[in-house]
């Protein structure tokens, strides 16, 4: 066990939680209107407890036990089966290892609250979310970071996909997960209504980007240059991004808002994800530069094109970096076009496949979308019986 490496990954665990409590609670939060706020706010932090106990139960075995057959991590470290307080998972404590890695399946369903905000039932959100992580991100995660058919000597043959942070690991499962749920969802009954307090937005953005030096700086499992390369593409990235987003918005449309702004820095922190760990500073200036602009008209795309009602845009800002980024490490030749273009393909069919068979089964087994009446009151107080707001706002 090396001490410093422990230290940086104890620290980096409680980052990555802070990310989603209450960074991307207090950032969604802000986006919806007044009347749904408690609902975002009790989506992610039941999503926060279920993911844990599961991670716990199931979760960790099936994506970092013994591989069977390179497909899944099979049963033989469920509830911590094995892992004593001096198990080693490379220079840390295995125990750490789960933890950190436990934050990771936390905030991965949690973003895909963003895309059925507002309209969908409760049952279904904790349902669906822990489903989904146990059977989709569970096994994806160990495909590429458990030893799996898509790592180094996987079926994509040489070195396998490179995928530092969760590129596709968490943006790309998050991403197209929501896109397929807004699909099926529907609009809400009223899309025009304006983010209630973007205060709230600028302020759990804010919490985001700390975190995220822990998402990608962490994910170097060590104390090393390496991590701090990792950390400082991330901030140059996000920055760059927030820059670059503004500008064309005010292009555009003539003004730049601070929710365009901050959404702008999302957007970078999703796209260097993936390369954090192997592109250097002015990468990271060039990565961000397009993210800003990539993710702003993808967000046009799905909105008025596609005509999907992905409410807080997951796709658009968290899909779409993720992959993006995860196609410009061999852009960059850190990574093989085959390889990372293949690791697409295989996440992005089985992501599909399997978000559409879950909404389908759960749907038939609790209210999937509310009625109109609770829309329109609001899930705050017809869901939870709370309210924040006074409720005409």
């Amino acid at each position: 066990m090396n001490g410093a490496d422990t230290a940086w990954i104890i620290v980096a665990t409680a980052l990555v939680l802070f990310m989603t409590l209450p960074g991307l609670a207090l950032f969604y939060g802000g986006l919806v209107r007044a009347r749904n706020v408690l609902s975002v706010f009790m989506h992610c932090y039941a999503i926060a407890c279920l993911m844990s106990v599961l991670w716990f139960a199931f979760g960790y075995s099936i994506a970092f036990g013994s591989s069977e057959g390179g497909y899944w991590g099979g049963l033989d470290k469920i509830f911590l089966s094995g892992v004593k307080i001096d198990s080693l998972s490379g220079t840390l404590p295995e125990i750490l290892f789960f933890a950190f890695q436990m934050t990771f399946a936390i905030i991965t369903p949690a973003l895909i609250v963003g895309a059925y905000v507002e309209r969908v039932g409760f049952a279904f959100v904790l349902t669906f979310s822990g489903l989904w992580m146990l059977i989709c991100y569970a096994p994806v995660v160990h495909w590429i970071w458990g030893g799996g058919m898509l790592s180094d000597g996987g079926i994509l043959g040489g070195i396998g996909v490179k995928d530092f942070a969760g590129g596709i690991v968490v943006h790309e499962t998050a991403g197209l997960a929501a896109l397929v749920l807004a699909f099926f969802l529907g609009s809400r009954k009223n899309k025009t209504k304006p983010p209630h307090n973007p205060g709230y937005v600028m302020i759990g953005a804010a919490m985001l980007w700390v975190g995220w030096f822990g998402f990608n700086g962490g994910s170097q499992l060590a104390a090393d240059g390496g991590a701090a390369m990792a950390l400082t593409v991330t901030h140059i990235s996000a920055a760059t991004a927030s820059l670059s987003w503004a500008a064309w918005e005010r292009i555009k449309y003539g003004k730049a808002s601070l929710v365009g702004l901050v959404t702008g820095t999302i957007a970078g922190l999703a796209s260097i994800t993936p390369a954090s760990g192997f592109v250097g500073p002015i990468e990271a200036l060039i990565i961000g530069a397009v993210a800003g602009v990539l993710c702003q008209e993808s967000v046009n795309l799905v909105r008025n094109i596609l005509n999907i009602d992905d409410t807080l845009d997951v796709f658009a800002v968290h899909g779409v970096g993720g992959i993006f980024g995860t196609v410009m490490i061999a852009v960059f030749g850190a990574g093989s076009w085959m390889a990372q273009l293949g690791a697409l393909v295989i996440v992005g069919i089985f992501t599909v496949a399997v978000t559409t068979v879950l909404i389908k089964v759960v749907g038939a087994l609790t209210q999937f979308r509310v009625n109109e009446e609770s829309e329109t009151t609001g899930l705050d107080l017809s869901a939870h019986g709370e309210r924040a707001y006074d409720i005409t706002s």
